[in-house]
This record gives C-alpha cells, structure tokens and sequence, in this order.
C-alpha cells in the first residue's frame, strides 16, 4: 500500500508539472499577435486545466466498478473533465472560425492594436490635473 502511495504521489506530482507547463505554454500563446497561436493558446490553456481538474480531483485509487465502496475514485472530477473537454472543444472551434473569416476577409493573421485604446492613453498621457479636469467635466451632469 506505501509503495502505490508513493507512485501516486510521483504521479501527481508529474501531472502537476505537466499542467504548469501547459499553462505556460498556452499563456505564452495567447499573448502572441497570430490568431491561429492564439487558438493553439486557448486549446494547450484548456488542457492544462483539465489536467489540474484530474490531479485535484482524488488520490490515484481504484476503478468506480471495482473494489470496496472506502477505496473508490471519485468520478465526478472525471465527470467534469469529459464535460471540460467538449465546451474546449467548442470554444476552440469558435476562435478557429472568427480567425478563419479574419483571414479570408483581410487576409491577415495578426492582431492589430485598438485604435481606441491608443486615442485613450494619448488623451490620458497629459498631466494628472488636466486629466482630472477632464474627468469632473465628463462626469457632471
């Protein structure tokens, strides 16, 4: 019993490497300017959650079917994961068509920057006591 303890505690533990470096992975991907890195983001992201859902779901234990009702795995992490995996699914299937139609309308894979945002921070990037003028004025009725 110590023994199958102990693999399962290395086990855990190499799942939960595998689940950091999944989330690194997919949220280096995600803050990329390509829309297909940024798909490939979300997916390897999702699976590194689902991964960490396995891991923090129960001790390495027997299958529901077999064994004694004190010894069993807990299935509705599993139940979650299977749950997890098809809304990923979907959600990936979603981004790949929005970066499909970008594509065939623009035919371009990057991201552009927010011309908005950028009017923002030029709008905000005076002094303190303009911007707080600014601010008074915009907010009284």
């Amino acid at each position: 019993m110590d023994s199958v303890r102990r693999r399962g505690r290395r086990m855990s533990l190499s799942l939960l490497i595998l689940s950091g470096v999944l989330f690194a992975a997919g949220s280096y991907l995600l803050m990329e300017r390509s829309l297909t890195r940024i798909a490939l983001g979300v997916g390897v992201l999702g699976n590194g959650v689902n991964v960490l859902i396995v891991v923090a779901g129960s001790d390495p234990a027997d299958a529901p079917i077999i064994g004694r009702v004190g010894e069993l795995t807990d299935p509705l992490p599993q139940a979650l994961v299977l749950t997890a995996i098809v809304i990923g699914f979907a959600l990936l299937s979603f981004v790949l068509a929005l970066a499909w139609r970008n594509w065939t309308i623009t035919e371009n894979d990057e991201v552009e920057d927010d011309v908005e945002d950028r009017l923002i921070i030029r709008r905000n990037s005076g002094s303190s006591k303009s911007t707080d003028a600014r601010h008074r004025e915009d907010v009284s009725p």
